[in-house]
């Protein structure tokens, strides 16, 4: 073999190595509440090529009641802001792509006493504030949009309230705080709403079928971010 051939076969095999190195799978940090502990184990099957996700630790305790936001379930805006403020101090937390949702857990409400579990204006501060600690990081965020309920099913469910009004103003406050901030949006509510009143299991997690298509959905809107992205630095 001449050392021209030589040359050309080790400048190959290294354009190769390059490229799979470019192609490595980048790091998704998905922070939710029990409907995204549901979905991502399809969504990681469907991003599988492009990113690997990463949550908090504990998912056997958490799907051991998904309505208690323990382990890797991200509960309210209160404790999420509480694990990233931890979080962020660690010089190994570094996703490329940091993905939230909280809602759901913060407009809890007591039975007895109808008080909810985190008021407007403290729901609209934590919310600013998490992005206030990842917007310092430099980690690119995308916001998912809290799922609904049906009153009178979620009404048969006695451990705690929760109404669809909530949810809608809920909502309504995270699309201000983060538009204002231009982060992108997954409209997971609107899409899930689509999918009929037959779409529960109880009184607000999906079945199987959904979850899938709720996947597919965020998967979808992922390959689109990425590809805008990367034409917007070109």
């Amino acid at each position: 073999m001449t050392n021209i051939l030589k040359v050309v076969m080790a400048t190959s095999c290294l354009a190769v190595l390059t490229s799979f190195l470019s192609e490595k799978p980048k790091k998704l940090f998905l922070l939710g509440d029990s409907i995204s502990l549901q979905y991502g184990r399809d969504l990681q099957a469907f991003i599988k090529d492009k990113y690997v996700i990463e949550r908090k630790m504990g998912d056997s305790i958490a799907f051991t009641n998904l309505d208690i936001p323990v382990g890797s379930n991200g509960g309210d805006s209160r404790m999420v802001l509480k694990y990233l403020r931890m979080q962020v101090d660690d010089p190994a937390f570094k996703p490329d792509l940091f993905m939230l949702n909280c809602g759901l857990h913060d407009v809890k409400r007591d039975p007895k006493t109808s008080k909810i579990a985190v008021e407007e204006a403290d729901y609209r501060k934590n919310l600013e504030q998490i992005y206030g600690l990842i917007s310092h990081k430099k980690i690119p965020m995308i916001w998912i949009r809290t799922t609904g309920i049906i009153d009178s099913i979620h009404r048969k469910n006695k451990g705690f309230g929760r109404f669809i009004k909530d949810i809608n103003r809920y909502n309504e406050i995270a699309d201000e705080v983060f538009s204002e901030r231009h982060v992108p949006e997954i409209d997971l509510y609107s899409f899930t709403e689509m999918q009929g009143n037959n779409r529960f299991v109880d009184h607000a997690h999906y079945t199987p079928e959904v979850r899938k298509l709720q996947a597919a959905y965020i998967a979808g809107f992922l390959n689109l971010w990425s590809q805008n992205k990367v034409q917007t630095k070109k």
